[in-house]
C-alpha cells in the first residue's frame, strides 16, 4: 500500500521525477496519442506525403468536420495523432510563430526551426507545475531550401526527423510496414500509395476516400496542396483498396 501511494505522489506532479528517472505524466500523455487514429507520413525526393485516418465514430458525423491535416504555411503541412484541441493550439502556435518569421525575417520559416519552435513550446508544458502535458503527436512536412523534410512531436518536446513514420494507433505494425516498403527513390505518387496501403494494412486492405485525408508538397514549388476525394479514390482504385460494394450490398439487402 505504501509503495502505491508512492508512485500515486509521483502520478500527481509533473514535475516530480519518480526515483527511477520516470515523468508519469509525460508517459501517460503518450498513451493519449496511441488512442489517436494514425497519421503517416513519407518523405520522397518530390516532396513530402501526409496521410492521416479520419474514419467517423458515427455515420452521422460530417466527415468534412474531422480535420487531421492542417495547413500551417505555404510551404508546410502538419498532421496530428491524440487530442484534437492539443493539436489545434500547437497548430495555431506553429502559424504565428510562421508569420513572426515572414514579418522578422522577410522569409519562409525553415521546417526544422519551426519544429524546434513547436517543441520547445511543447517541453515547457513537462517542467511547469498547474500544467499538464500537451496530449498529442505531430508531423510536420514541408521544404526548406529545395530539401523535403519530415519530423515528428513527442509530448516529452523531443524532435525526430524521419524518412517514413507512423503516428497513433497501430503504430508498431504501420512502422513495420513502412521499414518494408520504403525505398529512398520514390516518386511522390508512390509515396502516397505506400501511406495509403500502410493505413489500409490495419483495416483489412480497405479504404473508403471520405475515412482517409491526404496532402503534399512538392519540392518542386514547394507548396502545400491537400488531395480532392476523387483523386484519392483514384490512388485506391489502382491499388484496388476501395471497399467492395457488393459485399456492402448483401450486407444491406440481408437486413
Amino acid at each position: 500500500m505504501q509503495g502505491q501511494a508512492q508512485q500515486q505522489a509521483y502520478d500527481r506532479g509533473i514535475t516530480i521525477f519518480s526515483p527511477d528517472g520516470r515523468l508519469y505524466q509525460v508517459e501517460y500523455a503518450r498513451e493519449a496519442v496511441k488512442r489517436g487514429t494514425a497519421s503517416i507520413g513519407v518523405r520522397t525526393p518530390e516532396g513530402v506525403v501526409l496521410a492521416a485516418d479520419k474514419r467517423s465514430r458515427s455515420p452521422l458525423m460530417e466527415p468534412t468536420s474531422v480535420e487531421k491535416i492542417h495547413k500551417a504555411d505555404d510551404h508546410v503541412g502538419i498532421a496530428s495523432a491524440g487530442h484534437v484541441a492539443d493539436a489545434r493550439q500547437l497548430i495555431d502556435f506553429a502559424r504565428r510563430q510562421a508569420q513572426i518569421n515572414h514579418l522578422r525575417y522577410g522569409e519562409p520559416i525553415g521546417i526544422e526551426t519551426l519544429t524546434k519552435e513547436i517543441t520547445d513550446h511543447i517541453q515547457q508544458y513537462t517542467q511547469v507545475g498547474g500544467a499538464r502535458p500537451f496530449g498529442v503527436a505531430l508531423l510536420i512536412a514541408g521544404v526548406e531550401s529545395g530539401s523535403p523534410r519530415l519530423y515528428e512531436t513527442d509530448p516529452s518536446g523531443t524532435p525526430y526527423e524521419w524518412k517514413a513514420v507512423s503516428i497513433g494507433a497501430n503504430r508498431g505494425d504501420l512502422q513495420d510496414y513502412l521499414e518494408e516498403q520504403y525505398t529512398d527513390d520514390l516518386a511522390l505518387d508512390e509515396g502516397v500509395d505506400l501511406a495509403l496501403q500502410a493505413i489500409a494494412s490495419t483495416n483489412d486492405d480497405e479504404l473508403a476516400p471520405a475515412g482517409v485525408d491526404v496532402a503534399t508538397v512538392p519540392t518542386e514549388d514547394a507548396t502545400f496542396q491537400e488531395l480532392s476525394n476523387d483523386h484519392i479514390e483514384g490512388h485506391l482504385a489502382e491499388l484496388d483498396l476501395l471497399p467492395d460494394e457488393d459485399a456492402a450490398d448483401d450486407e444491406s439487402t440481408d437486413e
